[in-house]
């Protein structure tokens, strides 16, 4: 047998391994008394041996180890999934009780764990197939192992059954922390949760026993064949201390005690450990749902900034644990150790989590990697992280590798030393150090980034004054004084409004620890509302978000660790009552306040589309409550957007429209798909034959009014009327639940009414108004498109024809696109009597002036009294009609401003008088824009825009002229 070519190491570490190697030669001989390791990679095992004890003992204890591994060719192998699973239940076949199976497993272990710590040695395998190799071979022993034990428990004491399903019950095995995210390190713990799906007892013996009874001893007998030393060591270390109730808890618990548990008495650190879970044995549909029924603790459905002080909290006891047991050279928990990198990860997982569904991953490297392609965290960072990550973990295992130990402290004595610089790839110990600490610093600096104790810990001198006038405990002069000297007009008033905050029910209602919270956010927020031109105003718009969200208190959090956000919530509030109530309303808006320039930045049409798609792609397609939210929110989120950008002044007024006007068709179109795929599930999709083909049936959503023209305003409702285009005979929906298409339709429209004008949680989403459709509220929901065609040509009014001059197909089919296109062209261009237009649209103003102007001298109704908005519209209007049949231009946009443009460019109107109501209509327009985000009715003096209204009546007068 050749000598080991050990002149390549280490003095100390060539002669430990050469001792080894005779070790080795001699118990082989004694074994079978040939060399049993004639083919031998000699170079591979002296460096192997060199850096790990446990593998060079565990060869030379069984000799036939290393022959099996190195003949069996697994040491060059990377192992499919299943093979741990179906190797390891071939070797059970024949075991017949638990102590034969304990010894099996740990043969097994012992064989698998020296061909992982020798492939990772040896460079043959990377970080990712360690850390899922060792998860696997836990996996399987721990599913084998349940496997037969819960067989041989049944045989003894009987099948448990749940008493409402009536079903046999299983053992679910939920597997935490690093096993449960896949992560498991070379010699670490396994923390497990067990957990069953209902009480009951067992049937098929003649002695009953409780569910809980009989997974009780299941478990402490899966517990004890894992982790108890026997002469052939341990299959891996079990710790239960995760569990509900902690080592004083029930060992196994039902599904519903889980639930209680957690939803009652949960703690933020649960969450924490709940992110990773995942089920590793029992039944996987069973543990599916358990983890579905914990998902609502771990991802709470607002963003939880709260968990930024939690995290900080925990860390900050793990690092005075570190420093009193002297443990800086702690790998995993010291200063830019694993768990930082861990913490940075989980913390956005916890707050984002229950609204971003791609961030609910359990390894951290696919976390960095989501949070960087979401720009939570910026890429270089991401990717520095997750370099230390990677590094620092194979720290961690080569350190175990060694003795296979659980350590995370690097060596302090000259022999581990060089052992880890050579298991590391190092020529010596100062190259390896400088490189770890470049790692463990960018870790610390991300972490300190993410985690920095917010300004609201320790208050700036100019808010010194507001804690003890949040707190009342400054004399009444005193404060006064002070609040008058910040800009208050009414202290007074003030000071009341604040008091009334302080004793509110939900402020009285708070725990400790959110009472901290808020009195460490109320100083930095009453000394932002000092800073607006009008606190006064200001102040009670404010306090009324913090009474609506105090028992939240994770939007506390956000807005102390955020001052950015606080200071945008601020300026919004002071600019707009409406931007105030919306947040107050949804409080999950706070959110886009984090980052000002998306937050002033309204998203195009193409955004808008990708933005809810992706919303939408995240929520279960079955869930329809959840769709609906998402869609509200998609819409609240992206109206604050485009208001913040309003009454900052960066967006003219058409543009406003525009982007409130796509806002809208983007949520139609979505809407109707959901819709359709809700219908259409229950009985089909719609076809029609025509001419002996079979065709599919086409439906399409028309825009009038406001959204028609292009000119929507927040809050406003949307005139909309619903086409199909089914005709000829077998109307019918292919189905086994078919109805006619007619019926089919109707129910379309109705779930697409429901979905946009139901109120939920997060409001309304829009209130639809179907009454343009043919023949209004007695006619038909949705109209055939030849049966519309025919009503407008024979039956409809002269202002239905008007309100056609506003309408285009916003959703569904093109191909209805452009067969509506062509029957409103046809139906505009229609010849009319000229006297009984002019008569028609007169008396229509009329009686709308009649009914809904003010009817005040002092007041002027910016819409409906003589000389507003309405006036200018209807002169349009009717200027469109008049000159349709001979001018097809003036009607091929269906916004005011273009058609005016048009009528001037074909010199129908001069291009002074059509400037004149451009720019009047825009005036009055983004008057009424402003009014509304001041939530003041859109009612002006009459003097305010006399010489406007005068133009305007002019125009009127000398076009329509009066009755």
């Amino acid at each position: 047998m050749p000598a080991l070519p050990t002149e390549h190491l280490p003095q100390s570490l060539g002669e430990r391994v050469n001792h080894a190697w005779n070790q080795y030669r001699e118990r082989a001989a004694a074994a079978d008394g040939e060399w049993i390791l004639a083919t031998a990679p000699l170079l591979e095992l002296t460096r192997v041996w060199a850096c790990s004890e446990f593998v060079a003992k565990a060869c030379i204890q069984y000799p036939g180890l290393l022959k099996d591994l190195v003949e069996s060719g697994d040491l060059d192998q990377r192992y499919p999934a299943t093979t741990y699973n179906e190797r390891l239940d071939s070797l059970l076949m024949s075991v017949a009780d638990e102590a034969a199976l304990a010894q099996r497993l740990r043969e097994f272990r012992r064989r698998e764990m020296v061909r992982i710590a020798w492939r990772d040695l040896a460079d043959k395998a990377d970080l990712d197939e360690v850390l899922i190799d060792t998860s696997a071979l836990a996996d399987a022993c721990i599913q084998q192992a349940l496997l037969r034990l819960d067989e041989w428990q049944q045989a003894e004491w009987g099948v448990p059954t749940g008493d409402q399903s009536g079903s046999a019950q299983s053992l679910v095995v939920l597997g935490m922390g690093k096993l449960g995210a896949r992560e498991l390190n070379f010699s670490s713990d396994i923390d497990l949760i067990f957990a069953y799906p209902e009480g009951g007892k067992t049937v098929g013996t003649a002695r009953e026993r409780t569910n809980e009874q009989y997974f009780l001893r299941l478990g402490q007998r899966l517990v004890r064949v894992l982790d108890e030393h026997t002469p052939d060591g341990y299959v891996f270390r079990v710790d239960m201390r995760l569990r509900p109730y902690g080592d004083v808890g029930p060992l196994a618990m039902s599904f519903a005690a889980l639930e209680t548990y957690y939803q009652s008495q949960g703690r933020e650190w649960e969450r924490y450990a709940m992110i990773k879970a995942r089920v590793v044995a029992g039944s996987q549909p069973a543990g599916e749902q358990v983890l579905d029924l914990l998902r609502p603790f771990v991802y709470r459905r607002y963003l939880d900034f709260g968990a930024f002080e939690s995290l900080r909290d925990m860390k900050q006891m793990i690092t005075r644990e570190v420093q009193r047991k002297g443990m800086a050279a702690n790998v995993k928990l010291g200063a830019g150790g694993i768990r930082e990198i861990e913490f940075i990860g989980q913390a956005f997982q916890l707050i984002r989590g229950g609204r971003e569904p791609a961030l609910r991953v359990r390894p951290i490297q696919d976390v960095l990697t989501v949070l960087a392609e979401h720009e939570l965290l910026p890429r270089y960072a991401a990717e520095e992280l997750r370099a230390a990550y990677r590094f620092l973990r194979r720290v961690e295992n080569r350190l175990q590798e060694r003795a296979d130990l659980q350590v995370h402290s690097l060596p302090d004595d000259r022999e581990g030393r060089l052992t880890l610089t050579l298991a590391m790839g190092y020529a010596d110990w100062r190259d390896f150090e400088r490189d770890l600490l470049r790692h463990r610093g960018r870790v610390a600096a991300h972490f300190e980034q993410v985690f920095a104790a917010p300004q609201g810990e320790e208050p700036e001198a100019s808010d010194d004054h507001w804690l003890p006038i949040w707190l009342g405990s400054l004399p009444g002069e005193e404060a006064e004084r002070y609040v008058i000297n910040e800009g208050y007009a009414n202290p007074g008033e003030a000071l009341r409004l604040i008091q009334a905050l302080r004793q509110s029910h939900a402020c009285r209602a708070l725990s400790v620890r959110g009472r901290g919270r808020l009195d460490r956010l109320m100083p930095l927020l009453l000394g932002a509302v000092a800073n607006t031109e009008q606190p006064d105003v200001c102040l009670p718009r404010v306090l009324a978000l913090i009474e609506a969200v105090a028992r939240r208190t994770s939007y506390l959090s956000l807005l102390i660790e955020h001052p950015m956000a606080l200071s945008q919530l601020v300026k919004l509030a002071a600019a707009s009552p409406w931007i105030a109530r919306l947040l107050t309303r949804h409080p999950l808006l706070l959110d886009e306040l984090l980052d000002p320039r998306a937050l002033y930045q309204p998203a195009t049409r193409t955004e808008l589309d990708r933005e809810l798609a992706e919303r939408l792609q995240a929520v279960p397609s079955e869930d329809l409550e959840q769709q609906m939210e998402a869609l509200r929110l998609f819409k609240q989120a992206n109206e604050l957007r485009v208001a913040a950008a309003d009454v900052a002044g960066v967006m003219p007024l058409m543009i406003v429209s525009d982007h409130l006007t796509w806002i809208a068709e983007t949520v139609l179109t979505q809407v109707l798909r959901l819709a359709w795929e809700q219908i259409s599930a229950r009985h089909g999709e719609p076809a029609y034959t025509v001419a002996g083909e079979r065709r599919k049936a086409c439906f399409a959503i028309l825009a009038y009014g406001k959204l028609g023209g292009l000119e929507l305003g927040y809050g406003s409702d949307l005139d909309i009327v619903f086409l199909h285009d089914s005709a000829g005979s077998d109307q019918h929906t292919e189905g086994a639940r078919s109805v006619e298409n007619s019926v089919f339709f109707a129910r379309l429209a109705q779930r697409i009414i429901h979905l946009l004008s139901t109120a939920t949680a997060a409001g309304v989403l829009y209130e639809a108004d179907t009454r343009l459709r043919p023949s209004g509220a007695s006619g038909l929901l949705a109209s055939n498109v030849d049966a519309f065609a025919d009503y407008q040509r024979n039956e409809a009014w002269t202002w239905e024809h008007q309100a056609l001059t506003r309408a285009r197909l916003v959703a569904g089919d093109t191909a209805l696109d452009a067969r509506f296109t062509a029957i409103r062209a046809e139906v505009l261009s229609l010849p009319r009597d000229p006297e009984k237009l002019l008569l028609d649209v007169r008396q229509m103003r009329q009686k709308m002036r009649d009914q809904l102007g003010s009817g005040a001298e002092d007041t002027f109704d910016l819409k409906q009294d003589a000389g507003g908005i309405a006036d200018i519209e209807f002169l349009v209007q009717y200027l469109v009609l008049h000159w349709a049949p001979g001018y097809p231009a003036v009607y091929f946009y269906t916004d005011n401003i273009r058609q005016l443009e048009a009528l001037a460019r074909e010199g129908l109107l001069s291009e002074q008088d059509a400037g004149a109501l451009m720019d009047i209509y825009r005036k009055f327009r983004s008057r009424i824009h402003q009014l509304k985000l001041q939530e003041v009715e859109g009612r002006v003096s009459s003097e305010e825009y006399r010489a406007e209204r005068a133009e305007v009546t002019r125009l009127w007068n000398a076009i329509i002229g009066t009755a």
